[in-house]
């Protein structure tokens, strides 16, 4: 496995840095380990990986994981790996997520304003935009079959039983970030889901031999 750190941002490739992997308790590491597999048998056939990220909103946790997916698939030189995120209805990303993403080193311009901002991510100068802005999962935008959906709250893990089209479904839920709305802590509750997320997705991609 070949790091490329050289098309991620320097401000994100030292958050990427500091992540302790190797500190996630047994029990979300087993919890990962589908997904693990389910990459690593994609990129052993050398077959594209979908990985569509699903939450209630597609507005907190569903984007976090899709922008930090797409950028350590980058980071570990995992090929071929197209990240996504949808909801069960469809809201608006919330500003803290892209506040919490611009400090730690990604580069967020707005696309298009409105109840359903379209914003343009990016962790490297010559990297893809990430295209993020709330849908459900299943909206066209999004892949129809031959992906993972990893649901990334226990309300769109239990209230969608049956995601069609996909290989593989993983809960890897997290705690929302939105009960901290409107405090004095809800910009470190934010950092802190951010931390969590891309701490779990460093140590996937991570364990991908490419």
């Amino acid at each position: 496995m070949t790091e490329r750190p050289s098309n991620i941002f320097p401000e994100i490739e030292k958050h990427i840095k500091s992540l302790d992997s190797e500190a996630l308790p047994d029990e979300r590491r087993n919890l990962l380990q589908p997904l693990v597999d389910y990459i690593q048998s994609r990129v052993r056939d050398k077959l594209e990986v979908r990985l569509n990220f699903i939450c209630t909103h597609n507005s907190r946790r569903s984007h976090l994981s899709q922008v930090w997916a797409q950028t350590l698939a980058a980071y570990h030189n995992v090929e071929m790996v197209s990240c996504y995120s949808g909801g069960t209805e469809a809201t608006a990303l919330f500003p803290m997520v892209a506040e919490t993403l611009k400090n730690c080193g990604f580069h967020i311009e707005t696309l298009s304003q409105g109840n359903n901002p379209v914003y343009s991510i990016k962790f490297g100068a010559n990297a893809h935009p990430i295209i993020a802005f709330s849908k459900t999962f299943d909206d066209p935008f999004n892949p129809r079959s031959g992906f993972a959906a990893v649901m990334t709250c226990s309300q769109a893990d239990e209230g969608c039983p049956f995601i069609a089209g996909a290989d593989l479904r993983v809960p890897m839920t997290f705690e929302d970030p939105k009960v901290f709305d409107n405090t004095p802590q809800q910009m470190e509750k934010y950092r802190e889901r951010s931390l969590q997320i891309a701490t779990e997705l460093h140590y996937v991609f991570s364990s991908i031999n490419s």
